[in-house]
């Protein structure tokens, strides 16, 4: 749903579009190379006890950064509208004078223990974002630990990988005005506000930017889940709805979409995908089929069901979550655990993946007797397939949050990547 009359339009800058300007040899340093030099740098002049002191400071500031936005919190609730209202006010101080300073680009690939002219403007800017105290600002050019410390907090609330060194998403991060930061924070308290006044005790949100979710219970985050969203073109739709079903070892039927945009790919590069994972086909009267009796130069497939036994290669791992919406999706566990490590996590059809989905079930069925950790640790164990309805179904929204502060003051922002910001869509459920 578009915005109503009055809501702020935004002019936020792509981000793929500025990646493509701003690409400079500056920013050729991995997070590896990062670690390695820093490291290298620090044995040269201290030898390992030194090196390992170092360290353990960006250990610990780590630490101190993710701790800073990993509070008990909910990312959307009423108190949430009130944070952001202060967030707010804080921003147009900055704006009304005259935004922060243009971090220069000189600042790229400059990490702990380098010493640079830069590096004072640096400070500058993460006084003004909040990120390093004031007293810190006139210490000279070296990046110390304070200024490592601000750097992580910096990433932290951005959502990017926390190391301590400017790399190009950092860079890119620190170049986008304040006006565009003040722009998202009125945009997403709107969407706040909007939906508060739905919520009760007990609910679980599923924030696609931040490709996170959360579960709520008496205002207080119980469980806080890295979630798997949908790519640009086959978007998470928004919605709410109730968590009513726990399957176990589901099968998974393959949406038609699915078959017409991937299944029929695969199948032509690899004849044997369907027997690698499992996957039968059934006709409409539910007799099965072999693969060559389908002509895969073509769409015949999308007439026909396909369907993934339960096992260690079902796409759903060892459990879906259900609940009722138009758009046939679902959470899920996974047996690709490792693209929960990554920063943007924009890779299913629209469905979402749950990292550590087994809390969550077990949050889920807390009221339901019998299912305690251990039962459900042995259905997971056992490969069976079984179905439990929830005896309290819990409400589920899937949002759209790319701003939010907690009490503290600290203000986290996401990119805008289904364009709902620069559109000035509320992501309201349609």
């Amino acid at each position: 749903m578009l915005e109503s009359a009055g809501v702020v339009r935004l002019s936020i800058v792509s981000t793929t579009g500025l990646c493509m300007r701003l690409l400079s040899s500056a920013f050729e340093i991995s997070l590896s190379r990062i670690a390695a030099v820093v490291l290298a740098a620090w044995l040269a002049v201290g030898g390992t006890a030194l090196a390992e002191d170092v360290e353990e400071m960006a250990h610990n500031n780590t630490v101190a950064a993710r701790d800073a936005i990993d509070t008990f919190e909910p990312i959307l609730s009423y108190e949430t509208a009130y944070n952001l209202q202060l967030a707010i006010a804080r921003y147009e101080q900055i704006v009304a004078s005259g935004g922060w300073i243009q971090v220069p680009r000189g600042v790229g690939g400059l990490y702990i223990g380098r010493r640079d002219r830069e590096v004072r403007e640096l400070r500058h800017y993460l006084i003004q974002t909040g990120d390093l105290p004031a007293a810190e600002g006139d210490t000279g050019r070296r990046f110390d630990e304070a200024v490592d410390l601000a750097v992580r907090r910096f990433q932290a609330r951005h959502g990017l990988t926390v190391h301590g060194g400017i790399d190009e998403q950092t860079f890119l991060a620190m170049s986008v005005p304040a006006q565009v930061r003040l722009d998202q924070l009125r945009i997403n308290l709107q969407r706040v506000e909007e939906m508060a006044p739905t919520l009760g005790d007990r609910y679980v949100v599923v924030n696609i930017p931040a490709g996170q979710i959360e579960a709520i219970q008496g205002g207080t985050v119980v469980g806080r889940h890295t979630a798997i969203v949908g790519r640009i073109d086959r978007q998470t739709p928004i919605l709410q709805s109730k968590i009513y079903e726990v399957n176990f070892n589901p099968f998974w039927t393959v949406p038609k979409s699915i078959v017409q945009r991937d299944l029929i790919k695969y199948m032509n590069e690899d004849p044997q995908y369907l027997e690698n994972y499992n996957i039968r086909i059934y006709d409409a009267r539910g007799q099965e089929l072999t693969a060559n009796q389908i002509d895969w130069q073509t769409d015949e497939a999308v007439n026909y069901q396909f369907r993934q036994d339960p096992g260690p290669e079902n796409s759903l791992g060892h459990v879906r979550l259900n609940f009722h919406n138009p758009y046939d999706v679902f959470l899920h566990d996974t047996p690709q655990q490792s693209l929960f490590s990554e920063i943007n996590r924009f890779f299913s059809s629209g469905c979402v993946r749950v990292e550590g989905i087994k809390d969550l079930v077990r949050w889920l069925l807390s009221a339901n007797e019998g299912w305690d950790e251990a039962a459900i640790d042995v259905v997971f164990q056992s490969g069976e397939r079984v179905d439990v309805t929830l005896r309290d179904p819990v409400p589920i929204l899937t949002t759209y949050i790319t701003a939010w502060a907690n009490r503290a003051g600290v203000v986290s922002f996401r990119d805008d990547v289904y364009d709902f910001d620069a559109t000035g869509r509320l992501a309201s459920v349609d």
